[in-house]
């Protein structure tokens, strides 16, 4: 087992960025995390107007996967997200959704006690997941907060315990980080933050040789889901649609008109958030009907 400490970070997923170590696969990592406000909130009087916009979205690594080229597929199967005792959510003028509506920072400090977060009053039980997860991509940058092929600041709910992040290797080595952990998060993310927390993350790194895939891939709670993040949510939608419509004719060897008559009876069309520069769409499809990824990666 390795281990990668919070003071490995990125705040870019860069196609040059030099790796905090270098594992072989499959390995067992251990990575620790700072929340994506970079630790800057602490009290309810901590808000917007007083954060450094620089130590914003940290992600901790990149870890160097010996072996991986660009044509490969990096699976990054979820063992643990341990969590701290306390997390925090924010918003302002301008942001999330109904950013126009509001008028004021606000910043909540949220106690997690006995497997839940509590919000005046509630008890909302706690569904750890990765906010951010990616690799370099082929060329270029993306600030930690934007997601694409890479990966990246997807938010998707379903990167909790239990799951596999499947992500296409763009450059040797693929060089994943990962960070931006919430205790809890609704689908759409839609105040600009869920409940940001530190966390030690625990994955298995598996290298799979020669694997097409065009965007990150989730195996979780016996479904895939296909995350596409563009600048317009609908152009995202269209193309996560497309995405399942592909994996369904390489899992079930169906023409395109006959998978995509069947994606309209089984495939669940969604949005995992609508607050980061690119948004993220999600088109799910049930493992009882299609398989596991691995079982058709390769294609029939």
């Amino acid at each position: 087992m390795r281990s990668v400490p919070e003071t490995h970070t990125i705040f870019a997923f860069d196609a040059e960025m030099a790796p905090a170590m270098t594992v072989e696969t499959p390995q067992t990592v251990v990575f620790e995390t700072l929340d994506a406000l970079g630790g800057q909130v602490r009290h309810e009087r901590d808000t917007l107007e007083t954060l450094d916009f620089s130590r914003v979205n940290p992600a901790t690594g990149p870890v160097e996967v010996a072996g991986a080229e660009p044509g490969d597929v990096l699976a990054v199967d979820v063992r643990s997200v341990d969590l701290p005792t306390q997390g925090a959510i924010i918003t302002g003028p301008g942001l999330g959704v109904l950013g126009d509506d509001v008028h004021r920072p606000v910043s909540k400090i949220l106690p997690i006690e006995d497997g839940h977060v509590l919000f005046n009053g509630l008890r909302l039980r706690t569904a750890p997941m990765i906010g951010v997860i990616g690799v370099a991509p082929g060329s270029g940058s993306f600030a930690t907060g934007t997601a694409h092929r890479h990966g990246g600041n997807m938010d998707a709910k379903e990167i909790g315990p239990g799951a596999t992040v499947y992500l296409p290797v763009f450059r040797p080595g693929a060089l994943l980080a990962l960070g931006d952990v919430h205790a809890l998060m609704a689908d759409g993310e839609v105040c600009v933050s869920a409940c940001e927390v530190s966390a030690v993350v625990t994955v298995g790194l598996r290298l799979l040789k020669a694997v097409p895939l065009r965007w990150p891939l989730v195996e979780a709670n016996e479904a895939l889901s296909v995350h596409v993040s563009l600048p317009a949510i609908g152009d995202a939608l269209r193309e996560a649609t497309r995405e399942a419509v592909a994996l369904m004719e390489r899992a079930l060897g169906l023409p395109f008109d006959q998978a995509y008559l069947l994606a309209s009876l089984t495939a669940d069309v969604g949005i995992s958030q609508l607050v980061d520069p690119n948004k993220t769409a999600k088109a799910t499809l049930r493992t009882s009907l299609v398989g596991p990824f691995e079982s058709f990666c390769h294609g029939r």
